[in-house]
């Protein structure tokens, strides 16, 4: 009797599309400060999950690199950990970053060891001067300070971001809210390339049969010839039903890319916050790897029809809440529990 009940439980959670990794008990985080370098890792169950890295060799502090429950890492390991095969254009695409390529005139995106010394005045600098908080537990908490500066170090913005760490059997989370006081008054004008961005695993990338032209910030062009690349299997799919390449410029409250890594059925996914400016957020998705959600991109994204410049004076406040998801199982996380997922989100604060 026990075992036919049992039966009917699991055929009524499966109809409902419920993730038997959801059920399962958050296995323990731990933040883990190195005493000997900027680096804070993040252990869940004793496996590293990422790394949050803010070295002075860095225009920025990313997230680096970002592994599932098994340990298939599925950022990108070019500039800073090669894989045979790997694409190596934008140098800047690094694990998970979040920037903006026009802020004042500067471009904050862009800026990597590739810019020439004669050309640095143009870009800007993300610079972590503190941690704030780390902690463990059911989920573990980093949270730290940076200054947006120019080439004289004049900072333009503080950033806080805090973020909180959590998983289960199969599944990752990463919460991330980040917000920026203008020390002066500052504009963030409407460009393509920001805001919260991820460079994926060469296995995540779509399959293409056209020819490919990438030139780095130092001029240099490489081309990848359609067809060739027997590794990249991902596509991407929209809160909307978008897919593929359609993804890109488009609306959406979430976003995920999937694909075979191994034997399992990879998934990353971000999902937006209704609080976010100019949500649903614009997704700067491309199949060459790079998976970004940039609200105030769309100028670009709607061929002019329309702008979002956001501006702060000195002293004013705004904040960005993002959640990325890396799952891993048989099948990918279908779009009803991203659904459900983001309407999770959308209740946090």
């Amino acid at each position: 009797m026990q075992n036919n009940i049992k039966c009917i439980l699991v055929f009524l959670l499966s109809i409902m599309g419920f993730h038997f990794s959801n059920a399962q008990k958050n296995a323990v985080v731990k933040v883990v400060k190195s005493a000997a370098e900027n680096k804070v890792d993040i252990l869940i169950g004793d496996k590293l999950f990422t790394s949050f890295l803010y070295p002075d060799s860095l225009e920025k502090p990313v997230l680096y690199p970002v592994l599932t429950a098994n340990g298939t890492v599925v950022t990108r390991g070019f500039p800073l950990n090669p894989l045979p095969g790997d694409p190596n254009d934008h140098p800047h695409h690094i694990g998970i970053w979040f920037n903006f390529e026009n802020l004042n005139g500067l471009d904050f995106w862009n800026n990597s060891y590739a810019i020439p010394k004669e050309k640095k005045r143009l870009y800007g600098w993300i610079k972590t001067d503190r941690i704030l908080e780390t902690s463990g537990g059911k989920k573990g908490v980093l949270a730290y300070h940076a200054n947006w500066t120019n080439q004289n170090n004049d900072v333009l913005l503080e950033e806080t971001t805090r973020f909180e760490f959590s998983g289960t059997t199969h599944q990752r989370i990463i919460d991330r809210v980040t917000t920026f006081k203008a020390n002066t008054e500052v504009i963030f004008t409407d460009a393509k390339d920001g805001m919260l961005g991820i460079r994926l695993a060469h296995a995540l990338q779509m399959p293409t049969d056209k020819d490919e032209k990438f030139t780095d910030d130092k001029g240099n062009v490489t081309v990848v010839k359609g067809g060739t690349d027997k590794i990249a299997n991902g596509n991407y799919i929209s809160s909307e039903g978008k897919q593929g390449n359609d993804v890109w410029s488009t609306r959406g409250r979430w976003c995920k890319v999937f694909g075979k890594m191994g034997k399992d059925s990879i998934t990353v996914a971000v999902i937006d916050h209704p609080a976010n400016p100019n949500y649903p957020t614009f997704w700067h998705a491309r199949g060459y790897g790079l998976f970004a959600a940039n609200p105030l991109g769309e100028k670009i994204f709607t061929n002019g029809k329309s702008s979002k410049n956001l501006s702060l004076k000195k002293g004013e406040s705004v904040s960005f809440r993002y959640r990325v998801i890396v799952d891993e199982g048989k099948t990918t996380t279908s779009s009803s529990q991203m659904d459900r997922l983001a309407d999770e989100f959308a209740q946090s604060k």
